[in-house]
């Protein structure tokens, strides 16, 4: 399995290249921009992708989604609650002002539980809803957990936009992250804490904002 992490655009956000090494196929996570860089890193890779996967909607996320799909015709995922939103006005009013393009709509929904085949690799849907209601992370069963923007790295993601809720939020990191094996490894949506990534003993033992 291959992973590339790269932080794109002018909010530290991370955007994940995950590769199947055997069938060169691939996914992308919240390519936000930089998305020339992104497509030549995915050639120098050798990489084709089929989905473009947003943990959510919010146009930090997804302002790259309409140039990926139409250099590669990939299907865009998202969560079933965020679907609507993604290509809805206030979304496109948003991307605008981030001098981002607005998302087509989602071709694939999914929820809770679903499974995501990416060649050999599966990543399973975990539906973390509290910084906005759709919001998804996305496990390879194994030790890779992508946690988009519920849980970064020593702090945790804004509740202060429509449809977030810090104690839902916070019940979301409790009983669908920290209780996966301590050395799972949190890939986060932004390159906001001193490292890049980390683990859920880590995060359970050391982040300041879970004091449960």
């Amino acid at each position: 399995m291959i992973i590339k992490q790269l932080q794109v655009g002018g909010l530290a956000v991370f955007c994940y290249i995950i590769g199947c090494e055997e069938t060169g196929r691939a996914a992308l996570i919240d390519p936000a921009a930089d998305t020339d860089r992104i497509l030549d890193t995915l050639s120098s890779l050798n990489l084709k992708v089929d989905y473009v996967i947003n943990t959510h909607c919010h146009p930090d996320h997804t302002s790259g989604n309409r140039d990926i799909v139409e250099e590669t015709g990939a299907k865009i995922i998202i969560h079933e609650d965020e679907a609507k939103m993604l290509s809805g006005v206030i979304n496109k009013t948003f991307t605008a002002m981030f001098g981002g393009k607005s998302s087509p709509p989602a071709d694939i929904t999914v929820a809770d539980g679903d499974v995501i085949t990416v060649g050999n690799i599966t990543l399973e849907v975990i539906h973390t809803p509290g910084h906005s209601p759709g919001g998804i992370c996305l496990w390879d069963r194994d030790q890779n957990f992508f946690t988009g923007d519920t849980l970064f790295v020593a702090g945790v993601g804004r509740t202060d936009l429509p449809g977030g809720s810090m104690r839902v939020m916070m019940d979301s990191i409790k009983n669908r992250i920290l209780t996966l094996p301590d050395d799972t490894v949190i890939w986060p949506g932004h390159n906001y804490g001193p490292t890049p990534s980390s683990t859920v003993a880590r995060e359970r033992e050391g982040n300041p904002f879970l004091t449960f």
